[in-house]
């Protein structure tokens, strides 16, 4: 394929094209194959890098450490209590500083513009693990599950449910637009995406052929849905919105009769989890034989080795 991702970082999937995103899911293929099968590996002997954290987490965090120590790495942990990260030292310093140290650098925080910098001056590769307007890591390890489970990415019917302003919802619509599946986010008038980012993606998809639409239509969403996908209704830093977030989100639960309402028996169930069970989706739909959210939390470890190892070695 030709591809060289070699000190580039990771920060949104807008900077990436097909054939570079199918590339780091071949390479993630590739790497959970070894994992399965116990074949040693330790393509990181020697590197470091940094983790820093402003928000908590599970996979994420999980993820980066695991696949990073998996492969011979050292990785260093940093909340933002344990380090200046915009407070008393200017970010850029600080960025320069970890560029020295680290050969690489994972963040997980509130503001684009934090791992942006971060990236601009560190002079190595840095990894988006989620910022309030992009999860892109989520992405790869969401279509490397679709892929599992359905076969294929193009084509396929992508519906996200409920908060479609979020980062998650953002991400996938430009995945979507990069791989050609036809997505669909879904919710109230008031929580629809940024205009600015559906016109971007409708934009790429007339080269991938792609459809991207934005509704509060659920039975014309759902219908013939190979997947359905949602997330928690007030994300981290959104506490106080929860319950006027819960009456304007009712409708948009995901359920036995809204998984019904896509008139198929093999639609999918996706969720990036952490899940409050009995908002954005009921326990029935959670653990029964469409939920895929565990092979999804699986695969944040197997897409993220494959980034890294795209962009360090």
């Amino acid at each position: 394929m030709g591809v060289n991702l070699k000190g580039k970082s990771f920060l949104t999937l807008l900077d990436f094209t097909s054939d570079e995103i199918r590339y780091l899911m071949d390479i993630s293929k590739q790497v959970k194959v070894e994992r399965r099968a116990g074949t040693p590996t330790n393509r990181f002997a020697g590197k470091t890098l940094a983790i820093i954290f402003e928000k908590r987490s599970t996979r994420t965090r999980t993820a980066f450490e695991t696949a990073f120590g998996e492969e011979g790495g050292h990785a260093v942990f940093l909340s933002k209590d344990d380090i200046h990260l915009g407070v008393k030292e200017d970010l850029k310093d600080t960025a320069r500083v970890l560029g020295r140290m680290f050969d690489a650098i994972a963040f997980r925080g509130f503001k684009q513009e934090t791992v942006e910098t971060l990236a601009a001056w560190s002079g190595v590769p840095v990894y988006n693990g989620l910022t309030d307007l992009y999860h892109p890591t989520q992405i790869l390890a969401d279509f490397l599950t679709i892929e599992e489970s359905l076969g294929s990415l193009k084509g396929r019917k992508l519906v996200f449910i409920g908060d479609s302003r979020n980062n998650m919802a953002n991400s996938l619509m430009i995945g979507s637009a990069k791989m050609g599946l036809h997505f669909i986010a879904c919710g109230p008038k008031s929580l629809h995406t940024d205009p600015a980012i559906v016109d971007k993606c409708k934009e790429i998809a007339r080269t991938s052929g792609a459809t991207i639409e934005v509704t509060e239509d659920i039975d014309l969403a759902v219908k013939n849905a190979d997947a359905i996908y949602t997330d928690v209704w007030a994300s981290m830093g959104e506490e106080a919105k929860l319950q006027e977030r819960i009456a304007l989100l009712k409708p948009f639960q995901v359920n036995r009769e809204l998984m019904e309402r896509t008139g198929r028996s093999d639609t999918i169930f996706l969720h990036c989890l952490p899940a409050v069970k009995g908002n954005e989706v009921t326990e029935e739909v959670f653990e029964s034989p469409a939920s895929r959210v565990f092979e999804e939390a699986e695969n944040r470890k197997h897409t993220i080795k494959a980034v890294m190892i795209a962009t360090l070695l």
